[in-house]
């Protein structure tokens, strides 16, 4: 394994240069930073050598521009730091000190500068020309390693191999783990696993989709720090990114998961190269007829994770050959089979643009997702009736403008959502959810489960072993609004026996009917159990299948 961070002089090592160990040298501040980057020496005794500092350069110096007093030290102190040196080193063999300065210390160590003082004078000339002439040395194995790791790539990809072989080559490359991610951000290769990179895998959504919008990343130095993140946030293990792009569109990137190890400037080129193998291993693919799926796809996820606005959206989607300006939009989720078979995304492309419906559709796991311009002064309804048509199921959203797609796009899943608990044959309008709305977020968790039972479970319990169930008997009051009349019609039977009914419903839950408020908590209680054994027998058909 070639570790590219050997190829980085360090102020730790560059202080283990024979010069440097021709005297003793202590380290009074800084001590947590000695693994600095040296790019370069610099020697000087004026107060002002900060203005020839560029950074990153090893600062030698007798201290005759130091000053006398403590605040002039101090001052001299935070102009070195400002400029970005690496470590500023003082002769101690008394030409201006004999001792370090405590001024100087303290103000090191509050900003975090290598603050080293040497007790004996040794020559600038000589520690220049070794610092210099092991930067040479580390440049060029850097160049000859970079060129090792272009053809190891290159010889990957000759062999045929995909991204996953990228991906480990870089892991072993640089001896850091590596996650390749699409751009729905999930993971799609890992090599190089360590403990510590399997708990940043395990929450990578933390990662990948907040910490990256938050931590300014190891090749975006140049932009300005963000604010210090709340929570978990603080934490996040560091790492190097780079985009994979497919002419010109981001396919996903790839992750380098340096931790506390500064990425030597080879890592960062390996991550580089390897970007671009990555994306030469995908190309095929796309030129195998993939290529529009995964772009529509791209372009949705960016939507639905809120990466672009409504007006974005559109404009990206032209691009792609579907004209959504000026019409109503609206979204629609549908389910992969109906009653006559499966129905893809390339069914569901097929059919909108048969109707002259510009749209950009991707399949998303189990279902697919399409954003729809209707005609000017069509409806939602109009939608529905076209996919109704040839049996789809799903749900669609109200029609919205270009500001409201997210939105839109919640509503089109919660509509599908109601519809597949719901048994609908037909796309469900997310204005016509109503209450189901509520009781579908609920039932994803064992909440409505729980209302159920404290509501019904008597009357269940009941149900459960009697020749006459009562729960349909409730059902039928509930849907009548409370009218015993319309009830008793509606079953078929005498008043007489409807009010028996009734009085052994209200024995067995412990409240009376012919309250609004009763009636109303037993209502979401039925429509809650109906949900649940819909979604019951639903999970069971899919087992079997």
């Amino acid at each position: 394994m070639q570790n590219f961070s050997k190829l980085l002089l360090t102020v730790r090592t560059a202080l283990e240069l024979e010069v440097f160990r021709r005297t003793e040298a202590t380290v009074y501040a800084g001590a947590d930073r000695m693994d600095r980057p040296v790019r370069w020496v610099h020697a000087g005794e004026i107060p002002d050598i900060h203005r020839f500092l560029t950074g990153g350069e090893m600062l030698l110096t007798a201290g005759l521009g130091m000053g006398t007093g403590g605040e002039e030290q101090r001052a001299f102190v935070r102009r070195i730091a400002a400029a970005g040196a690496a470590v500023l080193v003082v002769e101690l063999a008394g030409r201006a000190f004999s001792e370090m300065p405590p001024a100087a210390v303290s103000e090191a160590e509050a900003l975090g500068l290598p603050l080293v003082g040497l007790r004996d004078e040794i020559p600038f000339v000589e520690a220049s020309a070794q610092v210099h002439e092991m930067l040479m040395d580390l440049r060029m194995s850097e160049v000859i390693a970079e060129e090792a790791t272009g053809q190891a790539f290159l010889d990957l990809l000759l062999a045929g191999e995909d991204y996953v072989a990228m991906t480990a080559e870089l892991a072993n490359r640089t001896g850091h783990p590596v996650v390749l991610e699409d751009v729905t951000h999930q993971i799609v290769a890992y090599a190089g696993r360590t403990d510590d990179s399997d708990e940043v895998v395990a929450d990578w959504a933390a990662h990948s989709r907040a910490a990256h919008e938050r931590h300014v990343t190891s090749h975006d130095r140049a932009r300005p720090a963000p604010r210090t993140p709340p929570g978990r946030f603080r934490d996040v293990a560091p790492c190097a990114r780079r985009a994979v792009v497919l002419r010109g569109e981001s396919w996903g990137a790839l992750h380098l998961l340096h931790g506390a190890v500064p990425p030597a400037p080879a890592d960062l080129s390996a991550l580089e190269r390897a970007a671009t193998a990555v994306a030469i291993t995908l190309l095929g693919e796309r030129e195998s007829g993939a290529r529009s799926a995964k772009r529509h796809g791209a372009l949705l996820n960016r939507l639905m994770l809120g990466d672009i606005s409504g007006e974005e959206f559109l404009a990206r989607a032209l691009m792609l050959g579907a004209d959504l300006r000026d019409r109503p939009l609206v979204v629609a989720v549908t389910a992969p089979d109906t009653a006559t078979g499966t129905f893809t995304d390339q069914d569901l492309r097929a059919l909108l643009r048969a109707s002259e419906l510009p749209c950009v559709v991707a399949d998303l796991e189990d279902h697919g997702i399409a954003v729809v311009g209707v005609a000017p002064g069509r409806s939602d309804r109009d939608l529905g009736d076209l996919l109704a048509g040839r049996g789809v199921r799903g749900g669609l959203s109200r029609v919205v403008a270009p500001a409201q797609l997210s939105a839109a796009v919640r509503q089109a899943r919660t509509a599908s959502a109601a519809a597949r608990m719901g048994d609908a044959d037909r796309p469900l309008r997310f204005d016509e959810v109503g209450v189901l709305r509520l009781l579908v977020a609920l039932a994803e968790g064992p909440e409505l489960a729980r209302y159920v039972e404290d509501e019904l479970g008597p009357l269940l319990r009941h149900d459960a072993t009697a020749a006459g169930p009562l729960l349909p008997t409730l059902r039928a009051f509930l849907d009548c609004g409370g009218n015993k009349s319309k009830a008793a019609e509606l079953l078929y039977v005498q008043r007489r026996t409807l009010y028996y009914r009734l009085d052994r419903i209200a024995a067995l839950t412990g409240m009376p009917l012919d309250d609004v408020e009763t009636q109303q908590r037993l209502g979401l209680a039925v429509r809650g159990h109906d949900l649940l054994r819909r979604d019951a027998r639903g999970s069971a058909g899919g087992a079997r299948r």
